[in-house]
């Protein structure tokens, strides 16, 4: 098995926008810009409540050039009615009545595979891609010093193809073992289902996508495999921001990947210069 490689951000990249960052991991590479809150227009404002506006900007194909991004296509759309009803349970959006928050998602780069027609499958939803656009538009928010109620993680889970045909009755810890954590571009087109999880910094479920064929006692696998990956514990004792997986390997706590970044930016903004 390949190692696992750390992920990788950097805030405020652009100095025009409230908050940015760009954030790296598995593969794919987002940008995000914050800006608000915003006067929002008559027709979309709400008197009780701010309006998150999510925008998701493929890295190719339709909606990737700006003078096509009116015709984005139905699975950016998903891709955005996902991420805002996420991003609608971490931010206090009625402390900013009449307000309007937007949230632009820049996808840069995605990981190659050669197995795969990429003109073929650029229509399909890809679920993959969740965890890094649901990271760039919390760690921009952060850096437009949006408040938030709490900070969410979120993993990318597959069930290989080789797992069974989804009616055995298997055990879950046996089954939990057989899931792949952050799968790569090639397990994830060949698995027999994928899934995205989501978990607030108080353990609490914020959002669940599948796609393809499980049965129960692989969900709850899943669901398991999936909150020990978001709510694990952080090793202090190596100084690292990684955390054991169940196969034994170290992997990267995204959490703590956060709390990390955000401190060392705090700490450069309030150094004397």
């Amino acid at each position: 098995m390949a190692p696992i490689a750390e992920p990788r951000a950097e805030l405020a990249p652009l100095p025009k926008a409230d908050g940015s960052a760009t954030y790296s991991y598995s593969g794919y590479t987002v940008t995000g810009a914050v800006n608000g809150p915003i006067e929002a227009q008559r027709r979309d404002e709400n008197p009780f409540e701010a309006l998150i506006d999510v925008n998701v900007r493929p890295a190719a194909g339709v909606g990737a050039d700006e003078g096509i991004w009116r015709d984005t296509g139905t699975a950016e759309r998903l891709l955005e009615s996902i991420l805002q009803r996420a991003l609608r349970q971490l931010i206090p959006i009625r402390n900013f009545p009449r307000s309007m928050i937007q949230i632009t998602l820049q996808v840069t780069e995605t990981p190659e595979n050669a197995y795969a027609n990429t003109k073929v499958v650029q229509a399909q939803l890809n679920l993959a891609i969740i965890p890094a656009l649901l990271h760039a538009a919390i760690l921009s928010l952060l850096t437009a010093a949006i408040p938030l109620k709490t900070i969410a993680t979120a993993v990318t889970l597959a069930v290989p193809s080789d797992h069974g045909d989804g009616s055995s009755s298997s055990s879950s810890s046996s089954s939990s073992s057989n899931i792949v954590v952050d799968p790569s571009a090639r397990e994830a087109d060949t698995a027999r289902s994928l899934h995205v999880l989501g978990y607030t910094a108080d353990n609490e479920l914020l959002l669940a996508e599948s796609q393809g064929a499980f049965n129960v006692d692989e969900w709850e696998a899943v669901l398991q495999t999936g909150q020990q990956a978001c709510c694990r514990a952080v090793r202090q004792e190596l100084g690292e921001d990684t955390a054991m997986a169940d196969g034994g390997l170290e992997a990267p706590s995204i959490r703590a990947f956060v709390r990390s970044v955000m401190e060392t930016k705090i700490a450069e903004d309030f150094a004397w210069k």
